[in-house]
């Protein structure tokens, strides 16, 4: 009788072991599943933008997540397929995307200039320019990240920033496009007028600085084109990255337009058809 209790009792704890490991392996299964809700979203050979397109889902695929670099995927799908997609284009990231965009697979980082102790540039009437700079950066992230984008800021509030920290931002992600927002100043009032996209390296920034400098041309405020730059922010990124001055702050019709509640929203609309261009030739 002793040996059937002891017998009943091994088995019993064999049970709950099997029974702990398979709910153990359930979990884990259930936290590394995700669900594709987007339709042709690209199976990429690597964690980039810059990878060949090796395939593409459709609405409702089920991926298996392996591992995880650059805010990118490496995923198993449709039973043994493999490659890499993009994080916030699956259900774990909770995306109300309904369409692939141009720019859903990029990471960009947008840089409002100045900040905090920092005022930047002052209007004649002694506004500053990092209040200015940070009011379109948010209404360009707003348009990219309705695209579909993963958008990072360099600040999201009126908080001082270093310069180095800001290109830091970009290398670090390994970013598809940088774009640091400024507003010109001429040494006396009133004398200068227009925007004018920087860039400082030809290989990577040049192309980007185009794309934007074009649809800025719709701006109301006359663009000057594109224009090499030697600012710190560009200079120290390892991938395309541009400064914009988007109008002289201390000109009174160019501050008139850019102090204006509808100018943050031209610039996202200029700046998401540029990059749009941008990426589709890419």
């Amino acid at each position: 009788m002793q040996v059937l209790k002891q017998f009943w009792r091994q088995i019993t704890v064999a049970v709950v072991f099997i029974g702990l490991v398979a709910g153990f392996v359930v979990l884990l299964a259930t936290n590394n599943t995700a669900t594709v809700n987007i339709a042709n979203v690209n199976i990429r050979q690597g964690p980039g933008m810059s990878y060949a397109i090796a395939d593409s889902t459709t609405k409702g695929t089920k991926v298996h997540i392996m591992k995880r670099k650059n805010n990118w995927l490496y995923v198993r799908y449709a039973d043994h397929k493999f490659g890499w997609i993009a994080s916030w284009l699956v259900n774990e990231h909770n995306t109300q995307l309904t369409r692939t965009t141009k720019i859903s697979e990029a990471t960009i980082v947008l840089d409002p200039g100045h900040g905090g102790s920092d005022s930047g540039a002052l209007s004649s009437q002694g506004k500053m320019e990092k209040t200015y700079t940070l009011k379109v950066a948010q209404a360009v992230a707003k348009k990219l990240r309705a695209a579909g984008a993963h958008v990072v800021m360099t600040r999201d509030t009126d908080t001082y920033v270093g310069l180095s920290a800001r290109p830091a931002i970009a290398n670090k992600l390994h970013a598809d496009a940088f774009i640091s927002f400024h507003f010109d100043s001429s040494p006396e009032k009133n004398q200068a007028s227009g925007i004018t996209t920087y860039y400082y390296h030809k290989s990577t920034s040049l192309t980007l600085a185009k794309d934007l400098s074009n649809d800025a041309s719709t701006l109301p405020i006359q663009s000057k084109g594109v224009d090499f730059g030697d600012f710190l922010v560009i200079r120290d990124n390892s991938v395309p990255a541009v400064l914009m001055e988007l109008g002289y702050i201390n000109d009174k019709a160019d501050f008139k337009t850019i102090s204006s509640a509808k100018y943050p929203n031209e610039v996202a609309h200029a700046v998401y058809a540029g990059l749009s261009t941008y990426f589709a030739n890419q």
